[in-house]
């Protein structure tokens, strides 16, 4: 079965700079981005199933405040 992939926001403490995120069993990190404005990081996960990207999240140490669904959208071109 293809992993899906989420989209997994933890907001941040002002002031506070993320350096890292901890890798994750069972869920692979494509990429994460820190939104200083929004105080936001939002990195993109895939993984089977919603449960198991939150279980893999945890387990590494991520406070996860949103996870929801996502989808690649392409260039028309």
């Amino acid at each position: 079965m293809t992993d899906r992939l989420f989209a997994v926001e933890r907001y941040d403490v002002p002031g506070s700079e993320p350096s890292s995120l901890p890798a994750l069993a069972d869920a692979r990190l494509v990429a994460a981005v820190h939104l200083p404005a929004d105080q936001v990081v939002l990195a993109l996960v895939e993984g089977p199933d919603e449960q198991s990207v939150a279980a893999a999240a945890t387990a590494a140490g991520w406070r996860v405040d949103r996870l929801h669904p996502a989808v690649w959208i392409t260039s028309g071109s």
